[in-house]
């Protein structure tokens, strides 16, 4: 049996999840992959996870965690201007998907609005609410500003999504490269959508 940190067989458990998905996606998935990885039984996972969801939503949890403190490091790093700090957020966005696969895929899976789920939505509305305060600083409503951050998730995605597909990575593209346009391309739309605002 696997020698686990302090005997935290559930947190274990998340972080040879969190490796698993970096490493193929979240396609293919399962807890039979988890317990072996971990090197448990196969039935071991299933006393702190009652299925593949449950540990979905755990690791989905942590992913939403990590990605607010990504988020939060890399606005303290961009200054007072407000479009330099929404921008750099959804740079830190791409950065996060390349490097770990957990994006909205994993943070919005099948199964995972279930009530029950109380920590991962915890720390989801903690990571909306982060980019929502920025979205607000140079939007006119609160209803343009989800407007503009639904513009921008799927651009920000699209561009690690180009990544992991290999379409970037044929193109000689850096994952810091990546990051780079992701950002370039975010404070596009953002000033775009500012001026609007302003008219």
């Amino acid at each position: 049996m696997g020698n686990y940190h302090h005997g935290d067989l559930r947190a274990e458990l998340v972080r040879v999840s969190l490796e698993l998905i970096a490493e193929q996606g979240v396609t293919g998935f399962s807890v039979a992959q988890v317990a072996k990885r971990a090197k448990v039984s196969a039935a071991a996972p299933y006393r702190h996870f009652p299925d593949r969801t449950s540990l979905l939503a755990a690791v989905a949890a942590a992913a939403a965690c990590r990605l607010r403190a990504m988020v939060d490091s890399a606005v303290a790093d961009a200054g007072s201007d407000p479009v330099s700090r929404l921008a750099t957020a959804l740079g830190a966005y791409t950065r996060f998907f390349i490097e770990t696969r957990l994006g909205f895929p994993v943070l919005f899976a099948e199964g995972l609005a279930d009530p029950k789920y109380t920590e991962l939505h915890d720390h989801r509305r903690a990571m909306n609410d982060a980019y929502l305060v920025l979205g607000l600083e140079v939007s006119p409503t609160p209803a343009a500003a989800l407007e503009l951050l639904e513009q921008l998730y799927a651009q920000s995605h699209g561009y690690g999504e180009l990544y992991l597909d290999g379409v970037y990575a044929r193109m000689g593209y850096t994952p810091d490269l990546v990051v780079t346009k992701a950002t370039a391309a975010a404070r596009l739309v953002i000033e775009a959508h500012r001026a609007a605002g302003q008219r």
